[in-house]
């Protein structure tokens, strides 16, 4: 038992003795690299911009610039075109002191029954000092004198016409005095009984029916 633990314990020793001699002589393996790399303090202080994980951050940061720089140093941009409302301010009211000579006044006039109209148009232009453009009128009338236009010679055809007419169309003028007689004048239209129509200038009285209303407007400076 004993020769066999020598020659056992023998071979054991040679087997850690060649094991030993062959580490000695066998070529010399490097260390495993570890994971992580550490490089001497003077060798981080030279890592790139490239590498540094802040670089891209710092850099689109610098493109832009602050808004503190902007605002104390940088050129300001002025705004373009008018103000807000400055299209909108109210414009002062245009006040007339008074009216101008040559302004006109509307008036509706009413002409009673069984009055001539030719008169109390004439009547109103005396008693205001104004002269009347009569525009319009509307009613009827009866026994009416009228002047034929384009008789030779002129005023020779003058035509008398009883009975009741309605009017279509009063227009003329009427001026006030001084105004010579044949200053003014009025033209009437009518409508007979049975669809005629006739017309002419009035030469003579022109009797109201019933009510004739007229449209007329007033001028002053009737006679300069």
């Amino acid at each position: 038992m004993a020769g066999m633990d020598s020659r056992g314990g023998g071979a054991g020793g040679g087997g850690s003795s060649s094991g030993y001699l062959h580490h000695l002589l066998g070529p010399a393996q490097p260390p495993a690299a570890s994971s992580s790399t550490h490089l001497p303090p003077h060798e981080e202080s030279k890592v790139s911009p490239e590498e540094s994980p802040g670089a891209d951050q710092g850099d689109g940061e610098g493109d832009q610039p602050s808004s503190s720089a902007a605002g104390s140093g940088g050129p300001l941009r002025r705004p373009r075109g008018r103000p807000l409302g400055s299209k909108n301010k109210p414009r002062p009211p245009i006040i007339v002191t008074q009216d101008s000579p040559n302004a006109l006044h509307s008036h509706v006039l009413e002409v009673a029954a069984g009055a001539d109209v030719v008169e109390c148009v004439t009547e109103y232009a005396r008693r205001r000092g104004r002269g009347v453009s009569v525009l319009s009128g509307s009613g009827a009338v009866a026994n009416v004198v009228l002047r034929q236009p384009g008789a030779s010679p002129p005023g020779s055809l003058v035509a008398t016409l009883r009975g009741r007419f309605e009017i279509l169309s009063l227009t003329g003028t009427v001026l006030p005095p001084p105004a010579p007689p044949g200053a003014g004048g009025l033209t009437v239209f009518l409508s007979g009984g049975q669809g005629q129509v006739m017309g002419g200038s009035v030469v003579g009285p022109l009797m109201a029916v019933g009510t004739v209303v007229l449209m007329a407007a007033s001028f002053s400076n009737a006679i300069s």
